[in-house]
């Protein structure tokens, strides 16, 4: 995997050939990029890209590429995909504040594909997105086509997808290896052409986080980087399946940690759960509501699955909600975050549930 620091790839051009440097910016306003995520468009030239899986889809022309980028924090990484290469990607390491990164200045003349797609999350702050830099006479073309099909995803580190390029054997936290284009949610989207928005914060529960914000006040918001007054559209995008996977947090944190004093009651922590998943079906009333958890150690036992159980069931007798499932991933054993192996096992039983419960 290659991986761009600061503004140069590392490409070693003979001396014997001259490419065209990228020289002509394309602004981030042009009707030609696709966008995929919550994003602040607030400002159209320079629109604020922080939740994870965030993705801006491009067809070109010509044979460079830059992109103009301005990062919050200098912490977040992206997957550059060209020309559909999601093996082996151009992994960008953005630096803080305004900087022009060079991903190729050798390409193969004639017509290319682009993504970016946010690797990391809203913890690791905001980044700007300002265009792309091309040819003197090159242009951006009609961009892809957006996916009919829609997916949300409410979920903390596992949804994100930290650590799951980690060794098995290897560091857990590493923001190198948090990739959120090979976690389960956005595996299980690209199996069935959805379009994906992964609302989701490491460490976040839905009683108790490591911090001091809960996803009750953190999943409404229109900028990812902590808990702040913004607010999303519900109305401008309407998913038509809901995943939610909550509870992993609050199972080490209530039990474990017993950070949350008093602690809750088995009727309280189930009260807690409806509470979430209600205001969720008040945003979307007719979208199909799957209750996940796994598939860390707390689905090690029937507990804590056993609480989203009774909430499913309580919910569909007294809100006569049919639209509502439950799905847990098995815990393997393995003490860290989930790895891409474990992500792809599971996006496979998530896409099974999905295709069957949607018809697609």
């Amino acid at each position: 995997m290659k991986r761009i620091h600061g503004l140069l790839l590392g490409i070693l051009c003979s001396s014997a050939f001259v490419f065209a440097e990228p020289v002509q910016l394309i602004t981030a306003d042009n009707a030609n990029y696709l966008y995929t995520g919550r994003i602040d468009f607030a400002d159209k030239k320079a629109p604020s890209i922080s939740w994870t899986g965030t993705s801006i889809k491009a067809n070109f022309t010509g044979t460079s590429l830059a992109l103009k980028l301005d990062d919050q924090f200098g912490k977040n990484y992206f997957n550059i995909f060209i020309d559909g290469e999601t093996q082996h990607p151009y992994v960008l390491e953005a630096k803080q504040g305004e900087q022009t990164y060079v991903i190729s200045t050798a390409l193969k003349a004639g017509n290319h594909t682009l993504e970016i797609y946010k690797r990391t999350e809203g913890e690791e702050g905001a980044t700007a997105f300002k265009g792309v830099l091309l040819d003197k006479d090159a242009k951006l073309l009609v961009p892809p086509t957006r996916p009919n099909r829609r997916i949300e995803i409410y979920g903390d580190s596992i949804t994100t997808g930290a650590g799951n390029e980690g060794a098995d054997n290897g560091m857990d936290h590493l923001l190198s290896e948090k990739n959120n284009y090979w976690a389960y949610g956005a595996i299980t989207a690209r199996n069935l052409n959805a379009e994906l928005h992964t609302i989701s914060q490491s460490g976040i529960g839905i009683m108790i986080s490591w911090f001091p914000f809960i996803m009750p006040q953190f999943y409404d918001q229109l900028s990812a980087v902590g808990n702040n007054d913004t607010q999303w559209n519900f109305s401008q995008w309407t998913p038509d399946v809901v995943v939610i996977n909550l509870f992993q947090n609050d199972s080490w944190l209530v039990d474990r940690e017993k950070r949350l004093q008093p602690a809750p009651t088995d009727a309280q922590r189930v009260q807690a759960y409806i509470n979430f998943v209600r205001s969720v079906r008040a945003k979307y009333p007719k979208a199909q509501i799957i209750c996940a958890l796994g598939s860390m150690d707390a689905t090690a036992t029937p507990k804590w699955p056993g609480y989203i159980t009774t909430a499913v069931e309580r919910m569909k007798k007294e809100n006569n909600d049919q639209k509502l499932d439950t799905i847990f991933f098995e815990f393997t054993g393995f003490g860290g975050h989930p790895r891409i192996a474990q992500h792809k096992a599971n996006a496979e039983k998530l896409t099974v549930f999905i295709k069957q419960k949607m018809n697609w």
